[in-house]
């Protein structure tokens, strides 16, 4: 089975179907990834096909519940993820992806332009100076993977959120857990999961868990 077979299979399996060109752009976002991390440290995952799985896939299992449009944040992006994937199955989204390490983001940049991915903003800064850089709007939905704390990434997301805007925080196995944990901070800190998702990735099963949040109404 070629790469293109296996990862066009595992995205059916988390019901996302792309087409042939959204598919050569992960296949060649993967390929590059791999070869600027022998240089750069972009990923501790070094596996081609693995790779597949647990940055293009899991990026991905996202898609199914986002809007068509919209603008959107991915706080702590690294190497991409999942704001690249997004934007790759997602073209009419406008993107901002932010990180604190300059090399990531150079690296992100390189993907945007040598793919041409238009409305796609890759920002060198520390998350805690958001609130104060004027040309940033509010966002409808900020996304985090693997990135932080629930009361971290609530506290960092909130005066970024556009009214009626969405958090997702992308979690593993232990999402839920970590939820319960939070209650009365999540309370204190004015906001309410509304919906919880949970799947397993195709291949090796590993669990993910993907909380939803939205301001506490009065």
């Amino acid at each position: 089975m070629t790469d293109r077979e296996m990862l066009k299979e595992m995205l059916q399996q988390i019901e996302v179907v792309l087409p042939a060109k959204a598919l050569e752009q992960l296949l060649w976002f993967r390929d590059e990834l791999l070869r600027w991390n022998k240089k750069i440290n972009l990923t501790a995952i070094t596996d081609p096909v693995s790779t597949l799985e647990k940055h293009l896939v899991d990026s991905l299992t996202l898609l199914p519940h986002l809007s068509q449009q919209g603008c959107l944040l991915d706080m702590g992006s690294g190497g991409g993820f999942p704001s690249i994937p997004l934007k790759i199955a997602r073209p009419a989204l406008t993107i901002w992806s932010v990180d604190a390490v300059a090399k990531k983001i150079a690296f992100q940049k390189h993907v945007v332009r040598t793919l041409k991915l238009q409305d796609f903003t890759a920002l060198h800064a520390r998350l805690e100076d958001l609130p104060n850089n004027s040309i940033l709007p509010l966002f409808d939905l900020i996304v985090t993977r693997a990135f932080a704390s629930l009361k971290d990434i609530l506290s960092l997301a909130e005066p970024l959120l556009a009214l009626n805007g969405q958090v997702v925080a992308m979690k593993g196995a232990d999402g839920l857990e970590e939820l319960a944990d939070s209650a009365k901070i999540l309370k204190e800190g004015g906001f309410m999961c509304q919906r919880t998702v949970q799947m397993q990735l195709p291949q090796s099963r590993a669990q993910r868990t993907l909380l939803f949040f939205t301001r506490r109404t009065a």
